[in-house]
């Protein structure tokens, strides 16, 4: 059993690295001489030869202390969803490493929020962001390219409005809609089999583009209620599609955002909305997140955390994409700000 490097009590820095090139783990660098990490990661030397230190198999633990796990989460920044009550909930945003379902009826914003995280996780570093990549896999049909080069040049005017320092600017040079575009990768399923192809070969895909750190699969449920003549079987089947999600979300220290449909429930006394798919895989996200209609209102509850509280906040979908009530206020005065200082 091999230790992932994201465990190993080395900087951010060196970490994000040596995962840009594709080496999840321990076993991926014992072999490598301090000269050809340098060269395939652009790490220094003192710090190739602290990498090769520690990767060494005589002196590598296997395993890792609840310390070291704590320090390293703390690392890894999350996905902001641009609605900041959502993202207070949520810790900071969607987090990587983890599984997150979002749930909803038709047309209550669900493919818009994955569109939103799909340009979010692309934020330069210097911004707070990623500066990553998404796959973002789609099965209803509901990508729309448009609306994703939309979202994507508010994002881009936003960090523009904000930039404050020499690092910034130079980011804001290649930070644009066109690498944006560029930089999603995007692949329809028209049914389940295409969709368990798709999980399956994930494992090489994330290894030939290492900077992918959110996959998104919008939706999960469509593919697989077309088959309900075995239902156990297709319990299975989702539980074990979950179990791998998570496993890739682990080891690349990556997001996996799904979004599931709601079905009817009777009940003795009426009947209710509840996300699709049945209770056993209510319990495979790590985390879930229920949009919904509240007093004609957009509103996102935080169902299911293993580290955060149940809440409820509001939220909108308008032009620039999913944002809190007053973004539109807040927009108006940074555009004012902006027009005063020129």
């Amino acid at each position: 059993m091999q230790r992932p490097v994201w465990s190993l009590p080395l900087s951010s820095g060196v970490i994000s690295k040596l995962n840009r090139r594709g080496f999840q783990c321990t076993a991926d660098l014992e072999h490598l001489s301090a000269d050809q990490l340098i060269t395939e990661t652009g790490v220094t030397e003192q710090e190739a030869s602290e990498v090769l230190e520690l990767v060494n198999p005589q002196r590598c633990p296997v395993s890792i202390t609840a310390l070291e796990l704590l320090h390293r989460e703390a690392e890894l920044r999350p996905i902001v969803t641009f609605c900041s009550e959502l993202d207070q909930a949520l810790g900071g945003g969607i987090a990587l490493g983890k599984t997150t379902e979002v749930c909803g009826v038709p047309g209550i914003g669900k493919t818009q929020l994955c569109l939103q995280l799909a340009v979010d996780v692309q934020i330069p570093e210097c911004f707070g962001g990623l500066g990553a990549q998404c796959l973002f896999i789609d099965t209803e049909g509901t990508f729309f390219i448009q609306r994703f080069r939309q979202i994507a040049a508010a994002v881009v005017r936003h960090c523009s409005l904000i930039t404050e320092n020499q690092e910034q600017q130079e980011a804001m040079k290649t930070f644009t809609v066109e690498n944006i575009l560029s930089n999603l990768f995007v692949v329809c399923c028209d049914d389940s089999m295409e969709l368990l192809s798709q999980i399956s070969n994930m494992p090489a895909f994330l290894s030939d583009h290492p900077k992918v750190r959110l996959i998104i699969i919008d939706s999960i449920a469509f593919p697989f209620r077309l088959h309900t003549e075995d239902p156990p079987l297709r319990t299975r089947i989702l539980l074990s599609s979950a179990h791998q999600l998570l496993a890739l979300a682990t080891h690349n220290n990556a997001a996996v955002v799904m979004t599931n449909q709601m079905t009817t429930r009777v009940l003795a006394k009426g009947s209710r909305l509840v996300p699709a798919l049945g209770e056993s895989w209510g319990h495979a996200a790590t985390v879930r997140i229920l949009l919904q209609w509240t007093d004609f209102k957009r509103a996102a509850t935080l169902l299911k955390s293993p580290s955060h509280m149940n809440a409820t906040v509001r939220y909108q979908i308008n032009t620039d994409g999913f944002r809190d009530l007053g973004e539109q206020r807040k927009r108006a005065r940074l555009e004012t700000d902006e027009q005063k200082a020129d």
